[in-house]
Order: structure tokens, then C-alpha cells, then sequence
């Protein structure tokens, strides 16, 4: 495998649309397309989770021939499957029909209600721990998988499952070699022994942003932002609130069926005080256990759960329930099961779309999977962590992107530079706070927006301008709803979200304040896309598959979903790749593309390299430098601005001839140099970029 791309498939993208585009993504270097869930789906889905039979691909996209023909057009294929869930419909025959809902299932037998996706009622979660319905759900893309339709599958939300140990184990013994785990691991959280290829990438998505994130303005911005707001907690104090909130309200369904099973006090807490989305444990005789030598083998309690539960335990869970948890009392093993099902719903819910609308220090660290109270991550952690990767997990998937991220690479990336001009950042937003005074409106007697929406609002602008004012009053929307502070999607205060939208819909109105935040975000914006192109070469150079998400190959600023979802410009990407070819020299608007492809077209010319070894270079503080394989291939990016006089050194004994790959325009250009032991960086970057990729000739 050489680098994915991820394709969102819907009405205006079918089979047949992915098919038209092969063309194109082989010459951009990508060697498979990674396609979101194909299965039937509800009629006029738009996303493919609600999935009404897994047996059959979705006609609307094309069908199984429409899906076969990707393949045959020359390109690989990784699908997304949706093992977690089904939805909940009449069209569903599994549904539908009383004895199959009660057989595949996962049914509350006092309410009549079901284990839901996170709080969606329409959709019902599967008893994939039962081998008839594994084996009944799974039968297609198993049978792609053999016949080589399919190269790999992306499982969706394996948390949710009884048994991911055992789920996992059973794709492996089926003759699915390559699995991708839609897996969140928190900052300090490592990925269990599974049978996988890796997860789908979250974890280096968050080490490369804080990577880019100048320690040295963390005391100016938690400064600024506790002066603006008044917030001073951690964030996982505010965090572990967001997630109380949860398991006290929108999930109380889930809290009385435990209650129903262990009678124990204080569930709510007990639920939201674990420091990671789920533990694994396996109570004897629930799941599937091919392995004795598993690391979660029933019965057992690994390491890592015990010191997860020991910190809740910290935080506020019951003694009695942690007790449980570790089999050390006894408790019935469904209690024990669904517990664990249930604190991945309530951590998503109450971080990811509540706490991460609250705590805006730095929206760049608010992302999946991130922790906003790690503030950066030095060069010789990241280092570790890719050292790691290397060696447990060499073809995990490397996104900046995805379709549920909160914001785009390139916007997250504008976000975090802020840090590098942290006194200046403070200095004008407290001007434009006493700017918009008079755009502010009085409701309840409060101001809205209130300081922590405003202060959300100027961070967003900064990522995404110039940006229509309507994308960002639709992004303000869901962030209020999200935030659940002064409004919420089950019951919107129209009022208070009028004044907010009303308040952003002036801010691009001329004046003092438009024209402050205008050359604020240009000025800026060079930095960001500084960052955003080390970012980038990071991903297509450090261990692991790198992913392009669709039209991420140019300039993309976007927020949270829908706007992250926009169709894409394919004309516009064809014309920009066709220029290169002609000799188009890089700028600006192309440089990401230039990036790709001769970053892409070297993993495919040099394979053995990139799954090889990964080795740290010595470097001046302001670079990341590192090799590949054998030293065959050097990677170096700024990860400050200031690059004044720095140097890196080449492997031992690799002084004398490289190919600086970047160099040129065309498709495939490149320049030989002879390096000494300590080359300057400025004598092999990108002109005007902070990136170089040797080749050792």
C-alpha cells in the first residue's frame, strides 16, 4: 500500500463517480480509494451508518458491479463496515421481523427499548457476540475480501461491541488481513495487542498539531483566555463535568438497565469518571476466545484497565463499582459487559460534542482524540511515538482529515501557529472584544455572544477567512447546541442563537472591527500554512499509510461537519495536476498537491524504506528531522518559524551524494547535491516552504 484517500459516497457520489476519478487519484500517487460504508442503507442516506442490510451493497450507489468496477479500473479498495449497529426500521428485515430483532438485537427486555449509537434512537446496536449473527452480517464483505474486491476493512465504532477482542480475532481467522479500528485512544493510551493494521489515525493527527504548537506561548494564550472567560479549570475537570451531564440525562436509558443489573450508587459518576473511552475487560463466558494467549483473556484484568479504573476510582467512582469492573466482587458478566459498552457513548457525547465547545483556550488541541490540557508535544516525543508505531503498528493509517474531525488540517493548523504569536494574538483580541461592544445583545440580561462564544468565534474566523459568513453562522449554530451552555439541540434557545448569529453576521460588516480581523488572519495566515505543509510532510513520510481526505490535496479550511462534507472541485484538481505536468511552478495553491506527489511517487519507487526502520536525527531545536530504512531517505521540517542558521546531521556515514526529491517542477524533477555531515537546512528545504525529502543517490 502506498497512501489512501477517503471518499464521503452519497447521491453525488456513486461508484460510478469513483470509478470516473481513478485516473486522477493514480496520477496524484494513491494506491487505494478509501470508501465510506456501501452497504443498503436507508433510502436517501447520505452517509451509509444506517445501514438496513448488510448483505447487499447499496443500489443507490451502484450496486456490487458498481463496486467491482472501482477495482477493476485499477485502484485499490478499503472499506468502511458498520459492525456496531443497524438502523432501526421497517425496511430492515432483521428489524422488522420479531424473531430476528430479538435474535440480532441487542434488545432491553423490561423497557422495549435497545442499545442505541450514541443517542440515536434510529439506530439499534447488533449482538455481533452471538457467531450466527457475525457470521450472517459479515458474509459479504467477507466474500469481497477473499476474492480480492476489497483489500482491507475499516471497522466503525468497535467500541460499542461486547467483545472487540473476540469481534477482531474472528475477522483475522476469516482471511481479513488488514483491519483499521476506528479506535479513540487518549493522549497517554496505547492500542491493545489486536489483530489489526492499526487504528485510522486520530492519535497522529493530535501529536502532529501540538507538535507545531510553541510551548513558549502557552502562558500568554491561558492567560488570555482565563482573563476573557473567567474558566480556570483543567479540562478534564470541565471535561468529566460535560460527561456527568451525560450519563445523567441523555443516556439514563442506559444507566436504569445497569441499575436493573447491579443496584450500585452513584452509577452517573462511576460512568464518567473513567480517563479513557472504555476498558476490556472479558468476563468468563461472554464473547469470543479463539486465543488463550489473548491479552484481554476472560477472566482477567490487563494492566492497562486497572490503572484506567484506578484513576476513576481517583475520580470519583464507587468503590463497589470499581470492584467489579476488576472482577475482584462478584457481578454479573452482563454488568460487567455493557458497562463497558457504555462509558465510549458517554465520553464521545460528553467530550468530543460538549466539552470541546466549552474549554477554547486553543481550538487546534479540541480534536478527536485530543487533549486540550496538553498543551504541546516536543520534538523527542514524537519521535518516541513514531518510534512505537514502527515497531508495533508500521501500517496505521496518518490523517490530518476526516470526515468527523472538528476542523480541517489546514484550519487546524492556522489555529495552533497562534502560539507562535502569542503576546500579539492576546494584544488584538482584547481590542476586538472592546471593538464588538455594540454588536452584542442584551437577552435575559446577558450579553451574547457570551466571552467563551465570542472568543470561539475570533479563533474560528482566524482558521477558516475568508470564509462566507454564512459557513461560519452555520458552524456557530452546532457549536452553541454542542456547548449545551446557553442553547441545545433538544431544546434550542432561538433567542439566544439569533443574537449570537446576528452578532457574527456583523462582524463582516466594514468597519474598524471587519478590517482588524481581516489583517490579523492574512498576516497570519503564512504561518498557518507553513505549519499545515510540515504537517503534511510528516504524514507522508513517518511510519504508518498516509490518507488524503477527498480534496485535501489543495488548500481546504473547514469546520466541523456539514461544512466539511462540501463537494468537492474535481475540474479544479484536474487542472492544477495537469499544470504541474506542463512544468507549472510551485506556489502557493499548488504546493500541497506538488507535496503529495513526489512524496508518493517516492514510497512507490522506494517501498522497502518506508516500511522500514524509523531513526531520529540530530537537529537544531527549531527542526524535526529523521530517517528511513536503511538511511536511504531524510525527512526534515521546521516546526518554528525561526530557522535562522539550522542544521540537522545526516546518518553516520552518509555525507556525499542526495536527491533533494521536492526540487523542479513536473512530474518528477528532483536535484542531485553533495551534503556534508551537518547540511543547513536552507540548503535542501523547498524554496519558501519549511520542508526537504532526500533520497540517498
Amino acid at each position: 500500500m502506498i497512501a489512501t484517500y477517503r471518499l464521503q459516497l452519497g447521491p453525488g457520489m456513486t461508484f460510478g463517480h469513483v470509478r470516473s476519478l481513478v485516473p486522477y487519484l493514480r496520477e496524484l500517487g494513491i494506491s487505494h480509494v478509501y470508501l465510506s460504508p456501501s452497504f443498503q442503507a436507508q433510502e436517501g442516506s447520505t452517509h451509509g451508518y444506517d445501514v438496513i442490510d448488510p448483505t447487499q451493497i447499496s443500489e443507490a450507489l451502484g450496486g456490487e458491479e458498481g463496486l467491482r468496477a472501482i477495482r477493476e479500473a485499477g485502484i485499490g479498495v478499503i472499506l468502511d463496515i458498520v459492525p456496531n449497529h443497524m438502523a432501526a426500521v421497517d425496511g430492515n428485515r432483521y428489524w422488522a421481523d420479531e424473531e430476528l430483532r430479538e435474535k440480532y438485537f441487542d434488545l432491553d427486555p423490561v423497557s422495549g427499548r435497545w442499545r442505541r449509537f450514541f443517542d440515536i434512537d434510529e439506530l439499534a446496536g447488533v449482538r455481533q457476540e452471538d457467531s450466527e449473527v457475525f457470521e450472517e452480517t459479515h458474509k459479504l464483505p467477507l466474500h469481497l475480501v477473499a476474492e480480492g474486491v476489497v483489500d482491507g476493512l475499516r471497522v466503525d465504532h468497535p467500541d460499542g461491541l461486547a467483545d472487540p477482542t473476540g469481534y477482531l480475532a474472528r475477522l483475522r481467522e476469516r482471511g481479513v488481513g488488514r483491519v483499521w479500528v476506528e479506535k479513540i485512544l487518549e493522549a497517554s493510551e496505547e492500542l491493545r495487542d489486536w489483530p489489526v493494521s492499526g487504528t485510522v489515525g486520530y492519535e497522529f493527527l493530535n501529536d502532529a498539531a501540538a507538535l507545531f504548537v510553541d510551548p513558549a506561548g502557552e502562558e500568554a494564550l491561558t492567560a488570555l483566555y482565563r482573563d476573557l472567560t473567567g474558566e480556570r479549570r483543567e479540562f478534564h475537570e470541565v471535561a468529566d463535568e460535560a460527561k456527568l451531564q451525560q450519563a445523567s440525562t441523555t443516556f439514563q436509558p442506559e444507566v436504569d438497565r445497569l441499575r436493573r443489573l447491579v443496584d450500585a450508587p452513584e452509577m452517573e459518576r462511576a460512568l464518567a469518571s473513567l480517563p479513557i473511552y472504555r476498558t476490556y475487560v472479558r468476563p468468563t463466558g461472554v464473547g469470543y476466545d479463539p486465543d488463550p494467549a489473548a491479552v484481554e483473556a476472560p477472566g482477567s484484568v490487563a494492566p492497562e484497565d486497572r490503572e484506567a479504573i484506578e484513576v476513576a476510582r481517583e475520580r470519583g467512582m464507587p468503590e463497589e463499582t470499581a470492584e467489579r469492573l476488576t472482577l475482584e466482587r462478584d457481578a454479573p458478566p452482563e454488568f460487567v459487559t455493557r458497562f463497558q459498552q457504555t462509558t465510549p457513548a458517554i465520553t464521545a457525547k460528553g467530550v468530543e460534542d460538549t466539552a470541546f465547545y466549552r474549554d477554547v483556550r486553543l481550538l487546534a488541541l479540541n480534536e478527536v482524540g485530543g487533549d486540550p490540557g496538553r498543551f504541546n508535544l516536543s520534538v523527542a516525543d514524537f519521535h518516541a511515538r513514531c518510534g512505537e508505531r514502527a515497531r508495533r503498528f508500521p501500517e496505521n493509517l496518518l490523517i490530518t482529515q476526516t470526515h468527523d474531525t472538528k476542523r480541517s488540517g489546514d484550519s487546524r493548523a492556522r489555529i495552533g501557529a497562534l502560539a507562535g504569536i502569542a503576546e500579539e494574538w492576546s494584544k488584538e483580541v482584547r481590542r476586538w472584544f472592546e471593538l464588538a461592544a455594540p454588536l452584542r445583545a442584551e437577552v435575559d440580561g446577558r450579553a451574547a455572544p457570551d466571552p467563551t462564544e465570542e472568543y470561539l468565534i475570533y479563533q474560528t474566523l482566524v482558521g477558516v477567512w475568508p470564509a462566507s459568513a454564512e459557513r461560519v453562522e452555520e458552524y456557530v449554530r452546532k457549536a452553541l447546541r454542542e456547548a449545551k451552555r446557553n442553547s441545545r439541540w433538544v431544546e434550542p434557545d432561538e433567542e439566544w442563537e439569533g443574537a449570537v448569529l446576528e452578532f457574527v453576521r456583523r462582524l463582516y460588516d466594514p468597519g474598524e472591527l471587519h478590517d482588524a480581523i481581516s489583517s490579523l488572519a492574512t498576516r497570519h495566515m503564512p504561518r498557518g500554512e507553513r505549519a499545515a505543509v510540515g504537517q503534511l510532510l510528516l504524514k507522508l513520510t513517518t511510519p504508518g499509510i498516509p490518507d488524503v481526505y477527498q480534496g485535501d490535496e489543495l488548500w481546504a479550511l473547514s469546520m466541523v461537519d456539514p461544512d466539511n462534507r462540501r463537494p468537492v472541485d474535481w475540474d479544479e484538481r484536474r487542472e492544477a495536476i495537469a499544470a504541474l505536468d506542463s512544468g507549472a511552478q510551485v506556489d502557493r495553491a499548488n504546493v500541497k498537491m506538488h507535496l503529495i506527489r513526489r512524496a508518493l511517487a517516492l514510497r512507490a519507487r522506494r517501498p522497502e524504506p518506508f516500511a522500514g526502520a524509523y531513526r531520529p536525527l540530530r537537529a537544531s531545536v527549531s527542526l524535526c528531522a529523521f530517517a528511513r530504512g536503511e538511511d536511504e531517505i531524510v525527512a526534515v521540517t521546521a516546526v518554528r518559524d525561526d530557522t535562522a542558521g539550522a542544521t540537522f546531521r545526516l546518518p553516520e556515514g552518509t555525507a556525499g551524494e542526495w536527491r533533494d526529491v521536492l526540487a523542479g517542477s513536473g512530474p518528477d524533477g528532483g536535484r542531485t547535491l553533495t551534503l556534508g555531515a551537518e547540511p543547513s537546512f536552507d540548503e535542501v528545504r523547498l524554496p519558501g516552504w519549511p520542508v526537504a525529502l532526500l533520497e540517498r543517490a
